[in-house]
């Protein structure tokens, strides 16, 4: 079988979309399949080249930073990919399997009116009306009726945990939404050796509003009391504003803002840590939480979709969002106790190992696959 991949990012730019994809699509290649992708171009990026087995072909756009993509250059990806109709004629591709509702879901309903072709939604968290209102509310008005139809349309409508099927089928509860998680490289991302003491904790995703690192630091200033560090790894709008709070709380020699990392230089950076804080306000199925407890790291982080389902109370301590006291909290007795973050971190490897490797989510998505192509 022929599947092709859309997604406007994939490695070595994006975030955790991005590296799902592509862990998807090297995993369904080794299952014996032909995998396409298309993707959005960036600066000196090839235009085609085979990565793992898959070739990936890049569209033209105007992608300015390699760790995100602004509103605009969405609604140009979507544009030029739904255009590309002549190019995804000549691919003859069996199926399509579109990273996002918008901008790769409208192109992939595009196409099934002209080419026939069947297509999978494999939802992320924001192309779901109702999932971080505080940034995506107007786009979600503006978009739901497209959603909408996309949806109805789609062989199959996927989200990665339940909390976001949830929520998605509180936008739209006429359409069946099945559940594949996100999965790990089991093998990149392993125990290793590292040091329980001094405490160092560890943050790894974009530094915006909805990851709550605002409230990670508030808690950790009423924590000078306790020897520890913080390593934030990734880029976003919020960087110097939480520079400005580390200091105004007299913590700004223990924050380190390690910038944005590669997928590459990510496994060694957890095995440096020692406890991974995860205070977000909303996710999907966060990929960083999976890398973490592969790598053998206890995990604090709040009660939402995504981590409820991934960190049992073995691995981590959950605690409710946008509640400072309990993440101070939990801080503390973590802090104070290298052997339960040991005994966690290594509860979290076991956990993801028997439930979350790639090879079982792609044999999962080619099974719902050929059971599309059966029926066209």
């Amino acid at each position: 079988m022929h599947i092709l991949v859309l997604n406007s990012e994939y490695p070595p730019i994006g975030g955790g979309a991005s590296n799902a994809s592509a862990y998807l699509a090297t995993q369904l290649v080794k299952l014996g399949q032909r995998v396409t992708v298309l993707t959005a171009a960036y600066k000196h990026l090839p235009r085609e080249e085979t990565i793992e087995g898959v070739r990936v072909l890049r569209l033209p756009g105007l992608r300015s930073q390699a760790d995100r993509s602004t509103t605009l250059e969405q609604i140009i990806f979507m544009i030029v990919s739904t255009l590309g109709l002549a190019k995804v004629r000549r691919l003859q591709p069996d199926v399509v399997l579109a990273f996002f509702g918008a901008p790769s879901g409208v192109a992939a309903w595009f196409w099934s009116y002209f080419l026939k072709l069947p297509y999978i939604v494999s939802l992320r968290g924001g192309d779901v009306p109702g999932f971080r209102p505080y940034d995506f509310a107007r786009q979600h008005r503006l978009l739901g009726p497209l959603l909408r139809r996309v949806w109805r349309r789609a062989g199959a409508v996927v989200a990665n945990s339940e909390g976001l099927r949830q929520l998605g089928n509180s936008f739209e509860p006429n359409v069946s939404i099945q559940v594949i998680p996100n999965g790990v490289d089991l093998e990149a991302f392993h125990l290793g050796e590292r040091a329980w003491e001094p405490p160092s904790l560890l943050f790894v995703g974009r530094i915006v509003y909805q990851k709550g690192l605002d409230l990670l630091l508030t808690a950790l200033g009423q924590l000078k009391d306790m020897k520890w560090r913080l390593d934030l790894v990734g880029s976003g709008p919020r960087v110097e504003r939480l520079k400005e709070q580390a200091a105004a709380l007299g913590i700004a020699e223990h924050v380190h803002f390690r910038g944005w990392q590669t997928r590459e230089q990510l496994p060694e950076t957890y095995r440096q840590a020692n406890l991974f804080v995860y205070p977000s306000r909303h996710e999907g199925m966060p990929n960083a939480v999976l890398e973490a407890m592969a790598s053998g790291l206890p995990v604090l982080a709040t009660r939402i979709a995504g981590n409820e389902e991934l960190v049992s109370a073995e691995a981590g301590i959950l605690v409710p969002p946008e509640d400072v006291a309990a993440l101070q909290a939990g801080l503390r007795q973590l802090l104070a106790d290298a052997g339960l973050r040991q005994r966690m971190g290594a509860a979290a490897r076991r956990r993801v190992e028997e439930k979350y490797g790639w090879q079982g989510v792609a044999e999962s998505y080619l099974d719902l696959m050929s059971k599309i192509v059966e029926k066209k």
